[in-house]
């Protein structure tokens, strides 16, 4: 359990492509850990939006909705493995959604690690300081952006080249289900009104 929760996820950090080797093919990626993972990224979020120092907070308090922070993390993750799937599917890639899903996750991890303690620290940082706290998060991104790539093309067993073109598809396809959810809901929203009018005018006529 504690290899499950700690060791192994540290070991693919730190050597990706080893990490990602065992976690497809000798089974040592979890999908408890994924999510896991994901919860804990969704609290150092809202943790880093509520409590980090005002020198590099300029989000209103006031208007901080966790919900809302839920779903920006959780949909997105949600949307990013469902179509590198559906894209990689098309282009013999060879990783299964669970897969997909746990390499997603585990890249998540530098994230947690490095935002969780630079928010704390950032409530008794100068002026002067805050560079740090920029340069580390921005560390952070590149670091979840490399091990993403890492897993992406370990799970699927592609080049670079096509891991990176499948990266971008899977982008394009992400804002193209966007796109399409919020066109069906602005249709459905639009039938609604229109049953509810014509119920109204019914009712008034009667």
């Amino acid at each position: 359990m504690k290899q499950d929760f700690i060791k192994f996820p540290l070991h693919v950090i730190v050597h990706p492509f080893d990490g990602f080797w065992d976690m497809k093919y000798e089974g040592k990626g979890k999908l408890r850990v994924a999510f896991a993972v994901l919860f804990l990224l969704v609290i150092t979020i809202i943790l880093q939006k509520q409590f980090a120092g005002f020198l590099v907070n300029f989000n209103d308090p006031r208007q901080l909705n966790s919900v809302s922070e839920l779903i920006y993390i959780v949909l997105p993750f949600f949307l990013w493995c469902i179509a590198n799937w559906s894209i990689t599917t098309l282009m013999d890639g060879e990783g299964k959604l669970i897969e997909i899903m746990n390499a997603t996750a585990y890249a998540l991890i530098p994230l947690i690690l490095i935002y969780l303690p630079m928010t704390f620290a950032s409530r008794f940082m100068v002026q002067e300081e805050t560079a740090f706290y920029y340069l580390l998060n921005t560390f952070a991104t590149i670091w979840f952006i490399g091990l993403l790539f890492v897993g992406i093309m370990t799970v699927h067993q592609y080049t670079v080249a096509k891991t990176i073109l499948t990266m971008f598809l899977t982008i394009l396809v992400m804002l193209i289900i966007v796109f399409l959810g919020s066109l069906l809901f602005s249709m459905m929203q639009q039938i609604y009104e229109f049953i509810i009018n014509v119920y109204r005018e019914i009712i008034f006529r009667t």
